[in-house]
C-alpha cells in the first residue's frame, strides 16, 4: 500500500507519518507540503511546494497511490469566513479533485473536527466551512472518510505549529491520558489517529463520518 500525506509537519501529520513509516504493509509514503519533514527514510518521498492549490505540474508523481491522508488545517481564530474557507475548503478540494482524477476510487481521509456542521447553516463559522468541505469531498469519486477528532494528545514528541495550542498542551498534558480513559468519545492521540487512518485505508469503515470513539476503536484493529 502506498500513501500520500498532506500536512506531515503539523501535529497530527507528524503522528500519522510516524505510524505510516512503522507499518510494514505501507511500502511508500509521499509527503506533500510547504516545508520538509526533516526525516530520512527509505520509503519516504517528499514534494515541497508553495502552491498547494494546483497539481497539474506534478500529476505523474501522484499516480499509483492507494490512499491519501489529508491532515492540513488552520485555526479559524481571527480569520474572516472568506479567508478561512479559502484555506480550508479550497485547499482540500484542490487536492481531492486532482487525486480523484489521477487515482479514481482511492481512499481519501480528511481530518475535520468534532462539532462540524454537515448542514452548512449553523451559527459557527468554522463548523459551516468544515461541513461544506466534508460534503464536497464526499461527492467526489473517491472512497472518502471524514475524521472528526475532539481533543488530541500529541505523542512521541509531536508538536503543534500553533503557539496557543502548544501552551495549552503543556498546561493540560498531564490530564489528557486520564481523559482518554474516562471520556473516549472526546479524546484521542496522534498515535491513534495514524493507526485508525491506516486501518481505514486497508479495510474501509462502516461509516463515512468517523468520530473520536470510532477513531479509538479503529486504532485497536490495525494489523
Amino acid at each position: 500500500m502506498k500513501i500520500i500525506l498532506f500536512g506531515a509537519t503539523g501535529m497530527v501529520g507528524q503522528g500519522v507519518l510516524r505510524e505510516c513509516l512503522l507499518d510494514a504493509k505501507i511500502e511508500g509514503v509521499l509527503a506533500i507540503g510547504r516545508t520538509a519533514t526533516g526525516r530520512a527514510r527509505e520509503k519516504l518521498r517528499e514534494i515541497v511546494r508553495e502552491d498547494m492549490f494546483t497539481y497539474a505540474d506534478i500529476e505523474d508523481p501522484l499516480r499509483g497511490y492507494d490512499g491519501c491522508f489529508f491532515c492540513l488545517g488552520v485555526t479559524s481564530a481571527g480569520m474572516t469566513e472568506a479567508n478561512y474557507r479559502h484555506l480550508t475548503y479550497d485547499l482540500a478540494l484542490a487536492a481531492g479533485e486532482a487525486l480523484a482524477r489521477i487515482n479514481p476510487g482511492m481512499t481519501f481521509i480528511y481530518v475535520s473536527g468534532t462539532g462540524t456542521d454537515s448542514t452548512e447553516r449553523g451559527r459557527s463559522m468554522w463548523a459551516r466551512v468544515k461541513g461544506a468541505t466534508e460534503n464536497a469531498l464526499l461527492r467526489l469519486p473517491l472512497a472518502a472518510y471524514m475524521f472528526r477528532p475532539g481533543v488530541i494528545q500529541p505523542m512521541h514528541g509531536e508538536r503543534s505549529k500553533t503557539r496557543l495550542y502548544r501552551v495549552m498542551y503543556v498546561m493540560t498534558g498531564w490530564v489528557i491520558p486520564v481523559l482518554i480513559r474516562v471520556f473516549p468519545k472526546y479524546v484521542t492521540t496522534t498515535e491513534r489517529m495514524g493507526r485508525a487512518m491506516i486501518e481505514v485505508a486497508k479495510h474501509g469503515a462502516a461509516n463515512k463520518v468517523i468520530e473520536t470513539r470510532d477513531i479509538n476503536d479503529l486504532a485497536q484493529k490495525v494489523s
